[in-house]
C-alpha cells in the first residue's frame, strides 16, 4: 500500500523509532515485528518526494524464499494494511 505524509520537523529515523519502526539488517528500510518471533512484520520503504514522504508498506507473513524461483508472501492490501498505513499516518499528523 503507498501513501504520502507531509515531511515532519524531525528525522525520519526518529519519526520511525516513535511509530515502533527500526531499521532491516541491509538498512535500506524500515520494519516493525508483530511478535517476538521474526515473521510476520511489517516492512516499510520511504522515498522523499516534493510532497513528503512516501511510504510503501507490506505485511511479511514469512521469510522470502528465492531458490529456486522467487517467492515473496507481502500482503500489500487487505485491513490489517489498511489499519497499520492509518496509524501511522495518524501519528505522523498529530
Amino acid at each position: 500500500m503507498r501513501f504520502v505524509v507531509s515531511k515532519q520537523r524531525y528525522t525520519l529515523p526518529f519519526v520511525m523509532r516513535q511509530i515502533g519502526y527500526a531499521p532491516d539488517r541491509r538498512g535500506q528500510s524500515f520494519v516493525r515485528k508483530l511478535s517476538s518471533a521474526p515473521y510476520p512484520q511489517f516492512h516499510l520503504y520511504i522515498q522523499e518526494t516534493k510532497d513528503g514522504w512516501e511510504f510503501n508498506l507490506h505485511l511479511d507473513q514469512k521469510q522470502p524464499t528465492y531458490q529456486p524461483g522467487r517467492a515473496h508472501a507481502g500482503e500489500y492490501e487487505g485491513e490489517v494494511v489498511e489499519r497499520e498505513a492509518a496509524r501511522i499516518r495518524a501519528f505522523i499528523d498529530t
